[in-house]
């Protein structure tokens, strides 16, 4: 506990066996809330003022006492979270990558003078990675230099104290981590709705994103400023396997993609589509391995699935399969399905056949496996449909057909893309995590942009310096055309203002990172598809859309401009009009964009958020500035993806089988 006063101790039980209570837990009050947010704001000067390199050094301390205690950290992750041992030691590595990883980062290129953090976040984290996410949040607000206010999931609160109490233990002050246990409801809503919270860091549900962006949307920091929003949430996530696969390999990965944590991570196979030709013996062979996987307490080493987090999460599971049978799909389950032990929250693996991409509904967070077969003819209108549903997460593909690849990542509009491998278990630092649509905002965590999202002020080159943009990289040649427009106007300014986003745009190809032999990782950093541009009505409105435009074309996007701007539009060339599009109505859900940039004042901002914010599907990220700024942050407009292949995939390239 933080403070002295408790409420109710509230008993913490092992999913797996509910006669095993693991510890207790008391709810922050209100008035432990309070004291926190005061605590916060008072420490936050002192621990922003703290050299980058000392707040390294604590970072990189808690990691080595993460390590030197794992036989602490496994037991306490398998009773409380339900984890198999092989989980909770592979979750404790990616906890203290991500502290490594942070800290490296801040100790090589972050200077007080140039580097100001925003203040206190609020870090809310689920229960299915509770040491990981928790401490990956944690440990990427305390590196910039943030004082951290964490609200751990309820189901799993016991892990999140012992994290902090790490942290502490390895330097971080008191005032600067703070534990604030309790429920989403009334904890975590108080938090998000302080004026005092700078930014709010968020992993779970989408659903319960789009609450925290109605809330945030209501309000401004105690500074003026827009409260950023980083969430991470679910997806549908898709494999494709194709005829050329080998088939064993495909199976061994779907296994683990599908039912590993038993089902529970975000980045889990919720949809394998399998190319109508090779379907039934994969199914065959998929059921048989199933068959062959032992559920039951996470306590023993034989086991492979422990269980579901707790009873709703249970319930929602066997009712979807439930409601699915009653639909008239076919439902596989394993021969052992009913003879699990009740001693806790067991949900044996289920296989669900569909007819349509569209029959998937919402996501199920558990070992459910919808299958889809397709046609070789109808790969494009497949990949097409999975776009359809909106989320971004993860997909994978298994061939052996190169044409196939690159069909796929072409048409993968996914943070992460697997291919020839499972799609659980991304790396710090080699395969940055993180979705777009409905899976989330951005950016990455374990990425090189995570961290500068957590600052109010960087150096304009240092997203650029981030992502390795390489010097050849070529300028978008609309933006030298807006340049050369901007200059036979006698607009120098704007002219100038072109060179800076072209030399400042965060963009990237293809880097390869770091990773295991036989294993290739490609970071990518792409443009978004469309920015609505906004302005207050000013003299100087026009001035602020062209240097939106100007960020808009250095990253490679397009604008989207109210109508209201059409005069300014009919005096650009016709080349420069093809990268706009007019919107009467700018707030229809007809009117595609992923970002938006807004010149005017902190009232006005707060009224696009709150429009933003009634929108259906993603959470659409705002950049509001002052009249006349042009620090626009470009890091803001691009998205990034991790394409990780299995170089050693069995077989080899099997072009030669398919007619040109």
């Amino acid at each position: 506990r933080t403070y002295a006063a408790l409420a109710s101790p509230q008993p913490v039980r092992n999913p797996a066996d509910l006669r095993d209570t693991v510890g207790t837990v008391c709810e922050a009050t209100s008035d432990e809330v309070e004291q926190a947010l005061a605590t916060a704001a008072a420490s936050a000067a002192s621990w922003a003022a703290t050299p980058p390199a000392q707040r390294a050094d604590c970072l990189d301390a808690a990691a080595r006492r993460l390590e030197a205690d794992l036989l602490h950290w496994v037991p306490l992750l398998v009773r409380e979270a339900g984890k198999t041992c092989a989980n909770a030691v592979s979750e404790v590595r990616e906890a203290v990558d991500f502290l490594r990883y942070y800290a490296d980062q801040v100790r090589h290129g972050f200077d007080n003078a140039t580097h100001r953090p925003l203040g206190t976040v609020v870090c809310i984290s689920p229960w299915n990675f509770p040491l990981a996410i928790f401490v990956g949040q944690v440990a990427a607000a305390l590196a910039a230099g943030n004082v951290v206010l964490a609200k751990p999931a309820e189901q799993t609160p016991l892990i999140a104290c012992g994290a902090v109490r790490l942290l502490r233990d390895a330097g971080i002050p008191a005032g600067a981590l703070q534990l604030l246990p309790g429920r989403g409801e009334t904890v975590g809503a108080a938090l998000v709705a302080d004026s005092r919270v700078n930014a709010v860091l968020f992993t779970g549900s989408t659903a319960v994103a789009r609450l925290l962006q109605l809330s945030l949307a209501q309000r401004l920091t105690a500074e003026g400023q827009l409260v950023p929003l980083i969430a991470e949430t679910g997806g549908q996530n898709a494999l494709i396997v194709d005829s050329s696969a080998l088939a064993e390999q495909a199976v061994t990965d779907i296994v683990t993609s599908a039912f590993d944590s038993a089902g529970q991570r975000c980045s889990a196979l919720r949809l394998l589509c399998l190319q109508n030709d090779v379907a039934d013996r994969v199914l065959e062979m998929l059921k048989g391995a199933v068959e062959e996987l032992h559920l039951g307490d996470p306590r023993a080493l034989a086991t492979d699935m422990g269980p579901v987090i707790d009873a709703d999460a249970l319930d929602t599971i066997e009712q979807h399969i439930h409601t699915m049978q009653l639909q008239g799909h076919t439902v596989w389950r394993p021969s052992w399905h009913g003879q699990v032990a009740a001693s806790g929250f067991f949900a044996a693996p289920a296989i669900v056949e569909l007819n349509s991409v569209n029959e998937l509904g919402l996501e199920v967070f558990g070992p459910v496996l919808h299958v889809l077969r397709y046609s070789r003819m109808d790969l494009a209108t497949l990949l097409s449909q999975i776009n359809g549903l909106g989320y971004g997460l993860t997909q994978g593909v298994h061939t052996r057909i190169d044409e196939t690849v690159a069909q796929v990542l072409a048409a993968t509009h996914a943070g992460n893309v697997y291919v020839n491998r499972n799609m659980v278990g991304a790396v710090v630092g080699v395969q940055p995590f993180g979705g777009e649509g409905l899976s989330g905002t951005g950016p990455k965590a374990g990425g090189p942009l995570y961290l500068l999202r957590l600052l109010s002020q960087c150096p304009s080159g240092a997203a650029r310096a981030a992502v390795q943009r390489p010097a050849e990289f070529p300028v978008a040649q609309p933006l030298h055309e807006l340049k050369s427009w901007a200059l036979s106007r006698g607009l120098s300014a704007l002219a100038d203002h072109c060179d800076h986003m072209a030399d400042a745009a965060p963009l990237n190809p293809g880097l390869h990172l770091p990773g295991p032999t036989g294993e290739a990782n490609v970071y990518t950093v792409k443009a978004r598809d469309a920015v609505l541009c906004l302005t207050d009505p000013h003299e100087g409105e026009d001035k602020d859309r062209l240097l939106q435009f100007a960020a808009v074309l250095a990253v490679g996007s397009h604008a989207v401009w109210p109508s209201t701007a059409r005069p300014l539009f009919q005096r650009l060339t016709p080349d420069l009009r093809e990268h706009i599009r007019l919107a009467d109505d700018w707030a229809s859900p007809l009117v595609q964009f992923d970002a938006v940039i807004h010149h005017g004042s902190p009232k006005s901002w707060l009224a696009t958020a709150q429009t933003l914010a009634a929108r259906q599907g993603q959470i659409i990220g705002l950049i509001g500035l002052a009249p006349g700024e042009s620090r626009i942050p470009l890091e803001r407009l691009v998205v990034e993806r991790s394409v990780s292949t299995n170089t050693a995939a069995a077989g080899g390239n099997a072009s030669l089988m398919t007619l040109v």
